[in-house]
């Protein structure tokens, strides 16, 4: 169910359906409307979520920073409970990342918490809770493996399933693969 090929966005890149293969040529506004479905897509989050953390809450931070709006919107959403999961390798997928933090498999600052969407800040502790350490889904994990690469904004202690966010997304280490100043420019026109 959360094979990572099958949910892959770089490798599917058609639409679907039958004739989903054939190439089709997308206007200026398709091409940013297409843009800002993948980014959506990729991170699993409804339209209003989406919107919101794009238009209010990234614009708002990247005044107050004084950063691009742009930086503002990708540490906006690496910086969500779910995604943090999914690159820390207790995941392979941003669905199961969810469902695991929906399920309340985590605890952030040792507190139990079951929302995705949370936006964890620097300093903060998330760590598996004590009753699932010896679960054959966090046994097998690629974190334990260590067949990923951990970003080194998350610093990880495989021993206790702890993970502390010690700094904060950096564009460099994580590919996305759309262009975020397209997804800023397709709501600018609306």
């Amino acid at each position: 169910m959360f094979g990572p090929a099958k949910y892959d966005v770089r490798k599917r890149r058609g639409l679907p359906g039958q004739h989903g293969q054939n190439n089709v040529r997308y206007s200026e506004y398709g091409k940013l409307l297409r843009n800002k479905q993948v980014l959506k897509r990729v991170y699993q989050l409804s339209e209003k979520q989406f919107k919101k953390l794009v238009t209010d809450q990234a614009a708002n931070y990247a005044k107050n920073k004084g950063i691009g709006h742009d930086k503002a919107t990708f540490q906006f959403l690496e910086s969500r409970m779910d995604t943090i999961i999914l690159r820390a390798g207790l995941a392979q997928t941003i669905m199961q990342a969810r469902q695991q933090v929906t399920h309340g498999h985590f605890q952030l600052n040792h507190v139990k918490h079951n929302v995705p969407s949370y936006i964890v800040q620097v300093g903060d502790i998330i760590n598996v809770r004590a009753k699932l350490h010896n679960s054959t889904l966090y046994q097998s994990s690629p974190m334990l493996a260590g067949t990923n690469a951990i970003p080194s904004w998350i610093k990880a202690n495989k021993k206790d399933f702890t993970l502390e966010i010690v700094d904060l997304p950096k564009n460099e280490e994580v590919s996305v693969p759309v262009d975020i100043l397209q997804v800023i420019e397709f709501y600018a026109r609306a």
